[in-house]
């Protein structure tokens, strides 16, 4: 209930209605609303009405008042006229001028019974219920002693628009009517008070000034039987009246009495439109056709507005903010899902994207395919940028004819997936091998031809969730184009590793801290002599939980996170730490330390090491870097500059695995090397092989040409010792001869083992 509440439809309702009942939030969205309503469909004044204005230009220094002596002329000129009734909106500055206020006097008496004085106050901002009767401007006694008073007065917005006026005023025992109400002569209504009406236009109200009246320049019967009023152009607060501006209060006044004289005068608040405009779109919400959501949703918004407009001409005020802000909530919020799937679910080629796959439901008995496209980035910096797409879209082409998927879906980086009904593996295998075929024919762009090569990500993974099996056939096709594979399939097993892998970072500082991860040395024995000569410092991490992990295992990811550099150089610490107390008893001991090929051609390389044997004291020709993995090494000339300087600086430098990778004859040429490391690989079969014997010989003989130390690693029995011996390799290293252990350990047998009695052949 509480999801449904929270969408975008139910919200449309709720929230507007809270800001309709409670609260003027919506009154700002109303005034802007019914101010541009209400300048459409204005209608003229009616005739029965004249006001006869007195010019202010004569009016002395106080502009708010008029004199008696031109009060008493206009009336007088009124009353010649013989009008209907005739009511006096003129502040008159009465008592400064004695024959004035006595012609004026009698001008009142003689309009008497059918005239009345209009008495106002200034400060809308009060409300009708808080009015005083001290409040408004009172004539003198002299003059309202013979005529009635009826009091304008109107309650307000903060934009100061006139909203509402009561019938009347009790004060004490007496009743006043307002002036609206006096017009028409109406003394109560079924309502405690009455608007203005906002469609009257007030530049129609048949107005003359008293000056044309009085020279007699005006149409003959203009105001005989008619309800004239007379008032005073000086200085008054202006008025707010919607789709009028501000204008002076006499307008607003006429504009309420033209409210009175029509069948209803009814304020409405906007929860009826808003329930109706709702219901609307709910239907359309509702529809499964796009023709019919587009006419309920049409018609809701056509509500919004012709509805309001309609009952403002029967006299009927509708607010509309409500169902204004509803209209706005569920408009934007389609608009925003429009968003998503024009944006961010589609890609810039216009086909679905990845996100988009990663958010539709994943049907049972299906796998979920990447196709890679190998040196995509390298084809779109080619083409034009208007060519891209179209790149993009041959390509899905391509593989939505092989595949049979009526969807392809693009991704960042020449990535495109789809999902196809699931196969035996070796049938799905062999399908993708057929698909790669279809990629035998180069891409033809406008003018531009490619040849191309795809390598596919498979994930078979039915119980995860589609956003899960895309991540993993993402990075299954990741592995296959950097493993050189043509499929890479995403085992489930690989997923229970994820954390581990990614969260590796932390626990590499983590197994530092607590001595998780230590150094083990195996010894290393030299060959004429029979004795140790020195140990390669090799890192173990023994995980309280997993146990012990591999090297192989948290290196390779240690390099992926960029914790290679610390592991490195807390290698390098732990590793001179040892070498100086292994050379403090007087045996020299050389110490080996592997370097990982992603640091060999790093700039800060060789100031780094150069610091921590600086700081340490140590002798750097006691110490010899084994580069690992030269076929990673990324920028070979960095790397061979990188090894030079430390080699210049005295440390003894070792290619190992020589013979595997990029180990080899051409790396031995460009690395000013000291030392050769035979591969496992080729010294376990020494004695069983002869073409690997060969190899180990002529290496050994090349080596020692080359003025290079020769270590034989992975010695497992005796007799391969012996035979590395007569070979002429130089020291030897493996299990037989020693295994890693901790630093105590080693340094017992460093310091009392005995020589190996060597065998003459």
């Amino acid at each position: 209930m509480l999801k449904k509440l929270r969408s975008p439809l139910y919200l449309a309702l709720l929230l507007p209605a809270l800001l309709a009942l409670y609260g003027d939030g919506l009154a700002p969205l109303d005034h802007v609303f019914l101010n541009a309503r209400s300048k459409l469909g204005k209608h003229e004044t009616p005739p029965s009405i004249v006001v006869v204005s007195i010019d202010s230009s004569a009016s002395g220094p106080d502009t708010s008042t008029t004199s008696s002596r031109k009060l008493a002329s206009a009336l007088e000129a009124v009353r010649r006229q013989i009008p209907y009734r005739v009511f006096i909106d003129a502040p008159v500055n009465f008592g400064q001028d004695k024959v004035g206020d006595a012609e004026l006097v009698a001008a009142v008496n003689r309009l008497a019974p059918d005239a009345a004085f209009v008495v106002r106050h200034d400060n809308y901002a009060i409300e009708s219920s808080e009015v005083r009767l001290k409040d408004f401007r009172l004539p003198d006694a002299a003059l309202s002693g013979s005529v009635p008073m009826v009091l304008s007065s109107w309650d307000t917005n903060f934009f100061d628009y006139a909203l509402s006026s009561p019938y009347s005023f009790k004060f004490g025992d007496k009743t006043y009517p307002t002036f609206a109400a006096a017009l028409t002569q109406v003394d109560s209504g079924w309502q405690s008070s009455f608007r203005p009406d906002y469609l009257l236009n007030p530049d129609s109200i048949l107005k003359i000034r008293a000056s044309a009246l009085d020279a007699g320049n005006f149409k003959p019967g203009l105001l005989t039987g008619r309800t004239v009023i007379v008032t005073f152009e000086g200085t008054v607060a202006p008025l707010g009246l919607y789709g009028s501006g501000r204008r002076h209060p006499l307008d607003v006044d006429i504009a309420g009495a033209s409210a009175l004289k029509q069948p209803l005068s009814l304020s409405l608040n906007g929860l009826p439109l808003l329930f109706l405009v709702w219901y609307l779109i709910w239907k359309g919400s509702q529809s499964k056709r796009k023709s019919w959501k587009t006419v309920w949703h049409g018609s809701a918004l056509v509500c919004v507005f012709l509805i309001p407009a309609v009952a403002q001409t029967a006299g009927i005020l509708v607010k509309t903010g409500a169902s204004l802000v509803a209209v706005a909530i569920y408009g934007f919020s389609r608009m925003w899902q429009y968003r998503i799937r024009r944006v961010q679910l589609t890609s810039a080629s216009g086909l679905p994207n990845l996100l988009a796959l990663s958010a539709t439901p994943m049907p049972v008995g299906q796998d979920l395919i990447v196709a890679l496209i190998a040196r995509y980035e390298e084809i779109l910096a080619t083409l034009p940028k208007d060519l891209h797409g179209e790149c993009a879209r041959q390509i899905a082409r391509r593989l939505s004819v092989g595949s049979g998927a009526s969807t392809v879906y693009n991704g960042e980086g020449g990535h495109f997936a789809w999902a196809e009904e699931a196969r035996p593996l070796e049938m799905q295998l062999d399908h993708l091998e057929g698909l790669r075929a279809l990629f035998s024919a180069p891409l033809e762009i406008g003018p531009y031809t490619f040849d191309t090569n795809v390598h596919f990500g498979l994930d078979r993974n039915e119980g995860f969730d589609a956003l899960t099996r895309v991540n993993s056939a993402l990075a299954s096709a990741n592995d296959a184009l950097a493993g050189g594979r043509a499929i890479e399939l995403f085992e489930a097993d690989r997923l229970a590793d994820a954390s581990w892998e990614l969260s590796l970072h932390a626990r590499i500082d983590e197994g530092l801290r607590n001595g998780e991860i230590w150094l083990a040395f195996q010894s290393q024995w030299d060959s004429r002599t029979g004795s140790i000569c020195g140990a390669e410092a090799l890192i173990r991490w023994n995980h309280p939980t997993r146990g012990p992990i591999p090297p192989d295992a948290f290196i390779l990811q240690a390099e992926r996170a960029g914790r290679i550099d610390a592991l490195t150089y807390w290698t390098m610490e732990e590793a001179i730490t040892a070498a100086l107390a292994l050379n403090a008893a007087g045996q020299r001991f050389q110490m080996s330390i592997n370097l990982s090929a992603q640091m060999v051609d790093k700039p800060g390389l060789v100031s780094s090491i150069t610091e921590i044997i600086k700081r340490r004291g140590i002798d750097p020709t006691l110490l010899t870097i084994e580069i690992t993995e030269t076929s990673s090494v990324r920028n070979r000339p960095a790397a061979v500059a990188n090894l030079s300087k430390l080699r210049s600086l005295g440390f003894r430098l070792s290619i190992d695995d020589f013979g595997t990778g990029e180990a080899s004859l051409a790396y031995l040429a460009d690395l000013p090397s000291d030392e050769l490391k035979l591969d496992r690989r080729f010294i376990s079969r020494i004695l069983t092989h002869e073409r690997e014997l060969k190899i180990v010989q002529s290496t050994i003989d090349l080596a020692h040409a080359l003025g290079q130390v020769v270590v034989a690693e992975g010695i497992e029995d005796e007799a391969t010792w012996r035979k590395l011996i007569k070979l002429g390799c130089d020291i030897g290293q493996g299990y037989h001869l020693g295994r890693p252990m901790p630093f105590v350990d080693f340094q017992k047998i460093a310091t009392h083992a005995g020589t190996l009695i060597r065998e003459s052949g």
